[in-house]
Parts: structure tokens; sequence; C-alpha cells
């Protein structure tokens, strides 16, 4: 059986976005446990010139409303920042949301339908299978992974098992 498209992304977004929520609520424990200042986690980076821990969440979350772009839908607009954690939480909750609503076949059969994204601030476009397969995933997994390896670098209690989420058995 070919994989498709849809089987492809959704699914690995959801798992992973619950991942990521779990992680991000051991985050705000962490910081409460340890008095620290939500914003002081939530503008931690790994490096000066790297993304804060809400923009990675920001951005693994734009990445994951791919799926939705490569369907040809219209994709829920988000607040440019989160300024909380609880605003993270909602903002992974409301991508969940969406990513639910999809169906394999808005997406299946669009493998060479156009996506045309912003990228460096020009416009650039792709087949909707390049741009889900070879833009969306590897971001959405590098960004989900940095904000995982934030909170892991400041101390939080958290592993593989945490960033994997609830996997499908």
């Amino acid at each position: 059986m070919a994989i498709s498209m849809y089987h492809a992304s959704v699914p690995v977004f959801l798992q992973l976005l619950g991942g990521l929520k779990g992680v991000i609520e051991k985050g705000e424990a962490f910081g409460t446990e340890h008095k620290t200042d939500a914003a002081v986690l939530l503008n931690w980076r790994l490096t000066p010139d790297m993304f804060t821990l809400a923009r990675q969440v920001r951005q693994a979350s734009e990445h994951a409303l791919g799926a939705g772009r490569a369907a040809g839908v219209e994709v829920p607009k988000l607040p440019d920042i989160d300024n909380s954690f609880a605003e993270m939480k909602s903002r992974i909750d409301k991508t969940i949301e969406f990513l639910n609503t999809l169906k394999p076949a808005q997406l299946d059969g669009k493998e060479d339908t156009t996506v045309t994204v912003t990228v460096g601030g020009q416009p650039r476009p792709f087949k909707a299978q390049n741009y889900l397969y070879h833009f969306a995933l590897p971001n959405f997994f590098f960004h989900l992974t940095t904000a995982y390896n934030i909170l892991r670098g400041v101390g939080v209690g958290i592993g593989k098992r945490d960033f994997m989420g609830q996997m499908p058995s």
C-alpha cells in the first residue's frame, strides 16, 4: 500500500504536537517549581541567532498547518506571538483542532497542485507534495526539536518519550 500525503503528515503532526504540548506543560511546571519567571523561559534560546522557545513553538505550529495549505484549505490565523505558557498551549490546541478537521480526500490527489508560501520575504511556489515533504515536515521537526532542546537545556526533566507523544499502536 502506498502511503498518502495525508497519512504521511497529519497523523505525524498530531502525534508530535501532543508531545510538544506535554513538553510545554512540563516546562511550565518546572518554571513554577523553580520560581522562574515564565517570560524568561518563553524568551530562552539556544544561541543568540536562534528563535526563542515561544517562536519555536509558533514555527512548529505554522509548519504543521502546512497540511491545510497543501490541501488548499484556509488555515486558521493565530497570534503573531505567545506571551504565556497558556497561549502556547492554546496555539497547539488550535493547530490540533484544525488538523483533526482534515480528511484524507482533501490532501490525497493534490500532489501536483501549487502551494505558494513566503520564504525570506519572497513568494516561493512549490508542488504540494514537495512543499509538504521537503519544507513543512522538515521545518516542523526542526522547530519542534529546538523547542524540546531549549527546555531540556534549562533543566526540564523531559526525555524522548515526552518528545514523541502518544504513538499509535
